[in-house]
């Protein structure tokens, strides 16, 4: 009788439908839309954002709007089985609820969030073994860069994300929680608003005299955003360290700002830029 009952639970557990092999998914999020094609599940990807530009693969999908536009009628009509969207896209919510679509909620906090995902999203979807080895990656990279800049002298660093082009008005940096500020100090700096704990802060000049960083790392998404003359905005500041000592530096790609599988590379490239010496 013991077999009879073994034997029945196996032929359920063979025939029941796999409740995460979603097979038709939409992706809203840029981070999640490239986890998702390199853990081996872009083929499940029907439809992505309005600002996922990675991986060259994507980009043949429609696009469903994004955080504060979602074309929720669209998403609807194209009869997803798993939808991965913003964590504070309440009205969204509802409205798959409403409509029995299973969706996936995502947050983006610091740097173990992102290898959380990977491996968190990578189970929902049916591929939890990629996702798992996806994260391993990450993790062995960061692991790495930590293991190189060891022991060296930690630059006290000002991470800028954006501000208004040709000035120095509105700076908007990194501050003491977030992915960026973990991607700073994994890299060997030592962040200047690391006291404060927000991911970003609005800055004044005065602000930035005040701090005196050492070196200052201003991200730009695309070659497009560099102008020389822009730059040099920072030059008005002629007492900061970082401006007498030429080290205001440029980093352009959408991999510093967008928190996915390309966070190890970005770590990699902002360490070499605080730390030149190492001969990355």
């Amino acid at each position: 009788m013991n077999g009879r009952l073994i034997l029945v639970a196996i032929l359920v557990l063979l025939t029941a439908p796999l409740a995460a092999q979603a097979r038709r998914v939409i992706s809203i999020i840029p981070a999640t839309t490239e986890m998702l094609f390199a853990m081996g599940a872009g083929d499940r990807v029907i439809a992505i954002g309005s600002y996922d530009h990675f991986p060259p693969e994507a980009q043949k999908l429609p696009r469903v709007g994004a955080l504060i536009d979602p074309n929720v009628e669209q998403i609807l009509q194209m009869r997803p089985d798993l939808v991965v969207l913003y964590g504070t896209q309440t009205e969204l919510k509802r409205r798959l609820e409403r409509a029995n679509i299973p969706y996936y909620s995502y947050v983006h906090k610091g740097l173990n969030d992102i290898t959380e995902t990977m491996r968190s999203l990578g189970s929902r979807v049916g591929v939890e073994s990629a996702g798992n080895a996806l994260a391993g990656r990450i993790e062995k990279q960061m692991a790495d860069i930590r293991e190189r800049v060891s022991g060296r002298p930690r630059p006290k660093t000002l991470l800028v994300f954006e501000r208004e082009r040709r000035s120095l008005r509105n700076i908007y940096a990194s501050g003491g929680e977030g992915f960026l500020h973990d991607m700073l100090v994994a890299a060997g700096g030592a962040d200047v608003m690391g006291d404060i704990h927000r991911q970003s802060i609005t800055m004044s000049t005065e602000t930035v005299l005040d701090r005196a960083p050492e070196v200052i790392v201003e991200l730009r998404y695309s070659a497009d955003d560099i102008n020389d003359s822009d730059i040099s905005a920072w030059n008005t500041l002629a007492s900061v360290p970082a401006v007498k000592n030429h080290r205001v530096i440029l980093l352009t790609g959408e991999e510093f700002v967008v928190p996915g599988p390309r966070v190890g590379d970005a770590t990699r490239k902002l360490a070499a830029a605080l730390h030149p010496e190492l001969k990355w």
